[in-house]
């Protein structure tokens, strides 16, 4: 059984994580045991018990995981030409991969990131290919509350997203926050980001809080990064 989920889709600065877990079926009444849930209801400490746990299970080789921790210049560089959701098709599709399962056949549970759950399953089914043909796909909104596999993927991916933003934090000097828009110690972090004369790597350049900030700080559109990653400085209406 394979659970996918992610963290980190609407936040500003940092990468978007995408986790997948896979354990025989047997083993579910392991995460029962210890007490897996939607990493949302679960507090800081609690995440982290249950994902060194997890963790060391992987380690042992008794279960596998997959884990993508998409960059905010992928996710930029994705807005040029196509939209979030289907780069989460890409990412989810990744994570299962990733976990270098060599099985014929069982079951995926992944948390739908789209509107229409079963837009997002048939997605992720092609996305895949045919060698996971056999594979039955479940894709729901809420899946990590709903299923332990999916809920352990979702402490993965949420202490794995965490853990970036910390290494953020002490790198740059600034306190992050939660990374989302709402989040004023967020904003604040960004106006600091975005003082110097491009905008900070750590952050999504294509969000509309990053635009609105570098435009009342600088007075121009914000930069766009090009297919090779670069900054491409945009024009303003007042130089034509």
């Amino acid at each position: 059984m394979i659970g996918v989920d992610e963290a980190g889709r609407g936040p500003v600065i940092g990468p978007l994580v995408v986790a997948a877990l896979a354990i025989p079926a047997e083993d579910i009444e392991i995460l029962s045991e210890l007490n897996v849930r939607d990493s949302k209801d679960l507090s800081p400490n609690e995440r982290l018990r249950i994902f060194t746990a997890i963790n060391q299970r992987i380690e042992d080789g008794k279960w596998k995981s997959g884990l993508i921790l998409c960059s905010p210049k992928r996710i930029d560089i994705n807005s040029l030409t196509s939209d979030l959701n289907s780069l989460e098709i890409d990412l989810f599709s990744e994570a299962i991969l990733a976990t270098d399962l060599y099985l014929d056949s069982g079951v995926i549970r992944a948390d739908a990131c789209d509107v229409n759950e079963n837009r997002f399953r048939l997605r992720l089914q092609s996305s895949l290919g045919e060698k996971w043909k056999a594979w039955r796909i479940i894709a729901e909104h809420g899946m990590d509350s709903k299923d332990l596999v999916t809920g352990g993927a979702s402490i993965i991916a949420k202490v794995s997203r965490d853990s970036a933003i910390e290494e953020i934090a002490t790198r740059t000097g600034i306190e992050i926050g939660s990374g989302y828009p709402s989040d004023k110690t967020t904003r604040s972090a960004v106006e600091k980001m975005l003082s110097n004369g491009k905008p900070h790597d750590s952050l999504r350049w294509s969000w509309a809080t990053v635009s609105d900030i570098w435009q009342n700080l600088h007075g121009t559109p914000v930069p766009v990064r090009t297919q090779q990653g670069g900054p491409v400085v945009q024009s303003s209406l007042d130089d034509w």
